[in-house]
């Protein structure tokens, strides 16, 4: 497999330049959860890199595999070769275990005081991080959530009954628990560092009904929420992880929240 090259000479010079340049004494630890997907592993980092570079932030990326069968911890490692131990940092697990867990396993070695959580699968687009980043300095909200439900955000590649099934867990979710947010599944994400370890610690959901618990208990804490629209663009290698049984789960879990916040 043949890998982005890292970067030019005047990209490493801008690089350089820009380094601690951006908010000085921050840094954004991203969360990288990943089952087989050793084919878009080498464009997500390479893509964060790119646009976190340019913008001098200081970063981490904390990829963490659970046992893909795919090869992907290997490929992982071979970027690690190439970016560097402090800019890619592999903290593998031996078999799949949920989102939850993972992000708790990530933030045990983050050493940033911000975390970045997104999919691995080129859904999420980063030339976005550096809009969450800049919204969030000037709230100084305890969370940004990418939204494809607000002002120019949206989805691409979605079969019309995939947008339906979105849309209509949308719909029920902020009909049933009212939120304060506008896209109660959305996974791309940036939060203060201590607000993501309280409400992880209070979520008891799992799979894709994670990432509702978490807007939810985040209105019940009071913690302050910002939206930046995002477009979510279907995966390009790989098969989707969503199922039956997800859709299944998300409506007993969306019934346990509503008769117990």
């Amino acid at each position: 497999m043949m890998y982005p090259k890292r970067e030019t000479r005047s990209s490493a010079r801008m690089a350089k330049e820009n380094a601690g340049k951006n908010y000085e004494g921050d840094k954004y630890s991203i969360l990288l959860p990943t089952y087989n997907e050793r084919e878009n592993l080498p464009i997500i980092i390479w893509l964060i890199c790119h646009y976190m570079d340019a913008s001098g932030f200081l970063y981490e990326i904390i990829v963490i595999d659970d046992g893909s069968p795919d090869g992907t911890l290997e490929v992982a490692k071979q970027l690690q070769s190439i970016y560097g131990e402090e800019k890619i940092v592999l903290r593998p697990r031996e078999k799949k275990l949920g989102l939850g867990t993972a992000y708790i396993h990530g933030m045990k070695h983050a050493t940033g005081n911000f975390i970045v959580i997104m999919d691995a699968d080129l859904s999420h687009h980063p030339k976005f991080i550096p809009e969450f980043i800049k919204l969030q300095k000037e709230g100084d909200y305890d969370l940004i959530s990418g939204s494809r439900y607000v002002g120019t955000g949206g989805v691409y590649g979605w079969d019309f009954k995939r947008k339906l099934v979105s849309r209509g867990a949308n719909f029920l979710t902020q009909l049933l628990l009212r939120p304060g947010a506008s896209d109660l599944t959305g996974s791309f994400r940036l939060y203060k560092k201590p607000v993501l370890e309280s409400l992880v610690a209070r979520c008891v959901s799992k799979g894709y009904v994670f990432q509702m618990e978490m807007i939810i208990r985040a209105r019940q804490l009071n913690f302050t929420i910002g939206e930046v629209p995002i477009t979510f663009v279907d995966r390009v290698y790989g098969e989707s992880k969503l199922g039956g049984s997800e859709i299944f789960q998300f409506v007993k879990s969306l019934l346990h929240l509503f008769a117990t916040t």
